[in-house]
């Protein structure tokens, strides 16, 4: 039985009894909130629910739905970036927390207004919101599309009422409370993540008459399950080395300089509860990646087995987003297909409304200078994100056909360059700059690093850039501040 021979009063109960739960937690948890509740909660949050709720702001839909389905061409290699990932979270550890919480920071860029002045403080919150925008519709666009084309464009809806309706829902339930509502909302909605993928693994091993040892043998010998790639040298997008590096460099930047993710650390009562928080997010997120990971290797092998048609498109590949709900939805017991369905609202949703969120606080913060924001302003801001939100979405419906998963970091390398290369100088460097500069390299570095990219193969002997495309990024930014400083006074 597939999920749309549930009727439709089940599936509306589903839903609506998800964003019931939402509602009841926004609510709770939103009690007497005011703008320091909404931008840091007050500074109260409990380490480990912080930990646990930055795991599902960190996977997102992207990794729901589109980890799981990059295995085909992929295999494991991805962990190959995620080992780099601990490089880049003792960056963040040892050296940015302790930058953040030394300078009581509310929003990041915050630091770079104190060590630059105030253009490149707007310029670092300004290339941050061009990449949450991004990041977030990225992800957004993954569940919207699954709901609309497996499930609501059976009953007339178009997509862009998909959208809407979701985006609405999240604003909703952020408005008033803000990151102190988020931290719990994002904690149950990984929660409610990592059970729809162990569910999942166990469903399809119970459809092979496998068990656990029998699954992880079948991944073990299928063709799917490469971890290292030493082989391919350094034009190979998997190569080791590159993936590692690039590693290392994205969860400095997508982590410890994004005010996103920054602003549930920066919510914890201290910095040591905030380095705990770092070092336990890390354990739970490899965990939680092999596990997507072995599931998309079982995705494939089950399919092959039985010799399943998986979704394609005009040129006849597979389109490995679409791997991942074509099964769960169409090919697996009922039950399945509803767990699906929550698994994927709680990917979706555990990004986007943190984005919307920090958007608000980084905007607020940064661009107006204003902690103290009237609420009815605080409130136009949050849902003039919302509208930005819906338009860029509907937007990659028509522009989208890779996996999203490489989308996002492709993307990710050339709008977090510049700001990987503002806090490297501030911290590396005793050096002061002339801060009306900062504003044009800024533009001027992305620009260089698509001109260099496009033109990787002849200038470097058929070399193609992989996520490393983000270091080269934040090395022009870098070399294009160091021309223009000077020492700094002492």
């Amino acid at each position: 039985m597939n999920l749309l021979n549930l009727t439709p009063t089940i599936l509306l109960v589903v839903i609506v009894s998800y964003f019931t739960f939402l509602f009841f937690v926004a609510r709770y948890t939103s009690k007497g909130a005011n703008n320091l509740d909404f931008f840091n909660a007050s500074r109260s949050s409990p380490w480990f629910v912080v930990a646990f709720g930055m795991v599902g702001a960190s996977l997102s839909g992207v990794t729901f739905i589109s980890l799981p389905g990059s295995v085909l061409t992929n295999q494991f290699a991805y962990l190959q970036m995620v080992m780099g990932y601990a490089v880049g979270y003792a960056v963040i550890m040892f050296v940015l927390l302790p930058l953040y919480y030394r300078r009581n920071l509310i929003s990041i860029y915050g630091y770079l207004n104190q060590r630059f002045g105030v253009y490149s403080q707007k310029t670092g919150s300004s290339f941050f919101i061009i990449s949450r925008i991004i990041g977030a519709s990225f992800r957004m666009y993954l569940m919207t599309m699954v709901l609309h084309d497996f499930i609501f464009i059976h009953f007339g809806v178009p997509f862009w009422f998909t959208v809407l309706a979701s985006l609405a829902i999240i604003w909703s339930y952020t408005v008033k409370g803000g990151i102190k509502t988020i931290i719990w909302t994002d904690t149950l909605q990984t929660l409610f993540m990592v059970i729809a993928v162990v569910v999942a693994v166990l469903t399809i091993a119970t459809q092979l008459n496998l068990n656990i040892s029998g699954v992880i043998s079948e991944i073990k010998t299928s063709g799917f399950s490469q971890v290292f790639f030493f082989d391919g040298g350094w034009s190979d997008t998997n190569n080791f080395y590159k993936q590692f590096l690039g590693g290392a460099f994205m969860a400095i930047v997508m982590t410890g300089l994004d005010q996103d993710m920054m602003q549930k650390n920066l919510s914890c009562k201290n910095l040591k509860e905030s380095q705990k928080n770092i070092r336990w997010f890390f354990v739970i997120l490899v965990i939680v990646n092999i596990i997507f990971m072995a599931l998309g290797a079982f995705l494939y092998i089950y399919a092959e087995k039985q010799g399943l048609s998986l979704a394609t498109n005009a040129s006849g590949a597979i389109v490995t987003d679409k791997t991942f709900p074509t099964i769960a939805l169409n090919h697996m017991p009922a039950y399945l297909g509803v767990v699906f369905l929550v698994g994927l609202l709680a990917a979706a949703y555990s990004t986007a409304d943190s984005a919307l969120t920090s958007l608000t606080t980084s905007y607020c913060l940064d661009i107006r200078g204003e902690l103290n924001t009237p609420k009815n302003r605080r409130m136009l801001i949050h849902v003039s994100f919302t509208l930005v939100l819906f338009i860029t979405i509907v937007v990659f419906r028509y522009m989208l056909e890779a996996s999203a998963i490489q989308n996002l970091f492709r993307m990710a390398s050339f709008t977090y360059g510049p700001l990987l290369g503002l806090f490297a100088f501030g911290i590396l460097t005793n050096k002061n700059i002339k801060d009306k500069y900062v504003p044009f390299l800024a533009i001027m570095s992305p620009v260089m690093t698509y001109l260099i990219e496009s033109k990787s193969a002849v200038l470097f002997f058929g070399y193609k850039f992989g996520f490393e495309l983000l270091l080269v990024n934040g090395l022009i930014m870098f070399f294009g501040l160091l021309l223009t400083s000077k020492k700094q006074k002492a």
